[in-house]
């Protein structure tokens, strides 16, 4: 569809130079029936110019070309109307450009404010270079040290933030699947964690944020970045959200439990209890361990779902360990909720790319 559109646009654009070549009686244009000054020939001119501009920044995928576009539509549109039986038909090709364009400005505005919340956080986080030593592992239980020997924290700076980018595919109670990609950035000295998400859902785009912050949780998703169809702020979100990022830190960066706001308590040789303490709000989750000492299942009750915002058993199995920037982490995971009828996997999570203690959100 992309290669499609900047053909139209790019096409559309060439058309246009017809008004020029009218005005300035050169060659034989007679498409036009209607004579046309130099200036409004000139307009013609500069109008295709900006519309193959258009199509060029779509090509090098450039922000800013929807703002360019819409406002050539406005120009072009008004040219086909002062030559409207010669030109007509150029309003489809309008229409359509102005649909596309709208979509990617309301997509990029959409977008836009994830990354401005990225950078406040950023901006927040100071970054030391202290290491991880074998003391810091004391006063856990034995299996999770375990965990963080295994993964390969020991020795290695204390975590302050990552950056995840996951692909997969999500799924509602009675809906087929859909896929998606997502980045987020977590922060830990003050409880953060921004997810966007881009999918199709039906093969119509829908983008997703999920925002969460000392000062509370939200989530929204958008049909094509314009129509909302989703919008929740409810209070349940916060200690859901808590969860989640509790998840998070537990999976794909475990340098990071080593804090004071988490309490362990041993269950056997292979699990833990952790209660993890934010904001006034404590959340509690099992951590079940093999005996190569990977983390592979987190289980929390205190959890929401969305839909009926009634907290159930929450789960998310995780396999597949491999070599990211020298950690041991997990790269597949599931997302289960366990309803009084049994199991629905909502979620599949396959790891892009895990990156610590990042200064520049363009990395």
């Amino acid at each position: 569809m992309r290669v499609v559109l900047i053909l139209l646009i790019f096409l559309h654009g060439l058309i246009h130079f017809m008004g020029f070549f009218r005005a300035f009686a050169m060659g034989n244009m007679a498409e036009f029936t209607k004579e046309l000054s130099k200036p409004i020939g000139l307009v013609w001119l500069l109008t295709g110019l900006l519309f193959i501009t258009s199509a060029i920044m779509i090509l090098l995928k450039r922000e800013g070309w929807p703002v360019i576009a819409i406002l050539t539509v406005i120009v072009s549109q008004f040219l086909i109307l002062t030559v409207w039986s010669d030109a007509k038909y150029g309003t489809l090709s309008n229409i359509i450009i102005l649909i596309a364009a709208s979509i990617s400005f309301a997509t990029e505005r959409f977008e836009k404010a994830y990354q401005e919340d990225v950078r406040t956080a950023m901006a927040l986080t100071e970054i030391g270079d202290e290491l991880i030593t074998e003391k810091d592992l004391e006063p856990l239980p034995a299996v999770v040290q375990k965990y963080l020997r295994y993964v390969g924290a020991v020795g290695k700076p204390k975590v302050y933030n990552v950056k995840i980018e996951f692909e997969g595919e999500m799924r509602d109670r009675g809906k087929d699947w859909f896929k998606f990609t997502s980045e987020q950035y977590n922060f830990f000295e003050v409880p953060t964690r921004l997810f966007f998400m881009k999918a199709k859902v039906k093969k119509l785009p829908a983008n997703g944020y999920h925002k969460y912050t000392k000062d509370g949780a939200f989530m929204r998703i958008k049909l094509l970045s314009l129509f909302p169809v989703v919008t929740n702020d409810r209070p349940e979100l916060f200690p859901t959200e808590t969860v989640t990022f509790f998840n998070d830190l537990c999976l794909f960066a475990p340098a990071a439990l080593i804090d004071e706001r988490i309490r362990w308590k041993a269950i056997d040789g292979q699990s833990v209890r952790a209660t993890f303490t934010t904001n006034a709000t404590s959340i509690s989750a099992i951590l079940y361990f093999n005996e190569k000492g990977q983390l592979v299942n987190f289980v929390s009750n205190d959890r929401y779902s969305v839909n009926e915002m009634k907290a159930f058993p929450f789960s998310t199995p995780a396999s597949t360990y491999r070599n990211i920037n020298g950690y041991h982490l997990p790269t597949y995971g599931e997302a289960i909720w366990h309803y009084p009828d049994g199991e629905f996997v909502y979620g599949k999570f396959n790891v892009k790319s895990i990156q610590y203690n990042v200064e520049d959100s363009k990395r």
